[in-house]
């Protein structure tokens, strides 16, 4: 949060006040998932303990790209050729010098617009719209 707001960005908290071991971290995922729907154009970053189930519960919510990210280029990729919208980090898998740097590089790398990317990310939201199975080629 400190960093996004140096950054000039405008973070909002969708997480717990304070730290508790046993929480159900989709109360706080989803609600940071579906601020980012709401706000076209945002992104979302959410963070657990590996950043799987937190990818897995942001993605449940429609219109949600999700992805984790362990290195600078899963980050810059996910971005750039899928179009995420939500960043899912794992707390325990990396520092926070390197969480840091992901997030640097998820909120600064554009979509491409590469019509392969374009085309598959129409694919996936028309399945998510009707529940239809993309043809095969």
């Amino acid at each position: 949060m400190e960093w996004l707001t140096q950054a000039g960005h405008e973070p909002v908290d969708c997480g717990p006040s304070s730290y508790q071991p046993d929480d159900d971290y989709p109360v706080y995922v989803m609600r940071a998932a579906s601020s980012a729907v709401a706000d076209p154009g945002s992104l979302g970053i959410v963070i657990g303990g590996s950043g799987n189930g937190e990818q897995i519960a942001s993605n449940k919510v429609r219109g949600i790209r999700a992805a984790i990210a362990w290195s600078a280029e899963t980050a810059r990729l996910a971005r750039l050729h899928n179009d995420a919208n939500v960043l899912s980090l794992g707390a325990r898998e990396y520092s926070i010098e390197d969480a840091i740097g992901f997030a640097k590089v998820f909120v600064e790398t554009a979509f491409s617009q590469e019509p392969r990317h374009v085309r598959r990310l129409g694919m996936i939201a028309a399945y998510e719209q009707t529940g239809d199975l993309p043809a095969e080629p």
